[in-house]
């Protein structure tokens, strides 16, 4: 590994300078709460975020919005400390506004540090897994549409984003994918074949396993939808789902706790890697 390797920032807000800050203003937030007497469901309530989010900015994995901290200020009785952040709050979000979505940039962190990624997909390719078209295709046949320049830079991105399966130490990755998510001509004959063979290039890494879970399984544990599952370094596992375009980062423990035992089930239940890879061959060479 050279040293410039060695050097390079792992993440969207290690690249930006911004994890020691929110890491920073996480352990305020706490420290004052605590010193308050508020739990995190009864301070979201007075600033209007429910206990996930509160969870998630203590931490560091959140950016606390300065409508929170000027609202936090006062609530917690911080004398102002809060709000002398206001400004290095303002002008990080601004540096990060150009790399994904407001609503996903706290997702795109911990996806990026992560030590571990889980994911059951039942529509579509995982965007980790997709060919750049792929990719194209999903962005462009968004509803409602997207300008050419938004579907470009959202493919950019989402590419750029795969650099986590090959990162070194390498996170450890597992895959749950309906078979319907196979036979889904996404694009067309040619990109799907591609996509295909994208999925046994990919299920041959040593820190990726994908699993197919046939559709003539009778029982089922999850008819809820897809999820990720991360575990980043140093954190405990956390959930994220996205449903009609709005998402939720899941930090309860009781709640990912229900998450990880049905994804376990799922697991036990679908075809193992080497039967899956056999499967899309056969889909492939079926095409």
């Amino acid at each position: 590994m050279t040293e410039e390797r060695e050097r390079r920032p792992e993440t969207p807000a290690e690249a930006e300078g911004t994890t020691g800050l929110f890491t920073a203003l996480g352990k305020m937030l706490k420290l004052l709460r605590e010193r308050k007497g508020l739990t995190q469901k009864e301070f979201g309530l007075l600033v209007g975020y429910g206990p996930d989010a509160v969870s998630a900015m203590e931490r560091g994995v959140r950016v606390p919005r300065p409508e929170l901290l000027e609202k936090a200020d006062e609530i917690l009785d911080a004398g102002g400390l809060l709000k002398q952040a206001i400004p290095e709050v303002k002008e990080a979000m601004k540096r990060a506004r150009t790399r994904h979505p407001e609503w996903y940039r706290g997702y795109a962190v911990l996806e990026s540090q992560a030590v571990e990624l889980h994911h059951y997909c039942n529509q579509a390719v995982h965007g980790l897994l997709q060919t750049p078209a792929y990719a194209r295709t999903v962005f462009s046949r968004r509803r409602p549409l997207l300008d050419e320049e938004t579907i470009e830079k959202r493919v950019a991105d989402r590419l750029d984003r795969q650099q986590v399966l090959n990162k070194w130490p390498a996170p450890m990755l597992s895959y749950v994918l309906e078979e319907v998510v196979l036979d889904r001509p996404i694009g067309g004959p040619e990109v799907h074949a591609e996509q295909l063979r994208q999925l046994l290039r990919i299920s041959g890494m040593r820190n990726v396993e994908i699993q197919v879970m046939p559709t003539s399984t009778e029982q089922h544990p999850n008819m809820d939808g897809a999820f990720n599952l991360l575990v980043p370094q140093g954190h405990p596992t956390v959930a994220y789902t996205e449903v009609q375009g709005y998402p939720r980062l899941i930090t309860d423990l009781e709640e990912v706790r229900k998450i990880v035992d049905r994804y376990g089930i799922m697991r036990a239940m679908a075809l193992p890697p080497t039967e899956s890879q056999a499967l899309i061959e056969k889909k492939l060479g079926e095409l």
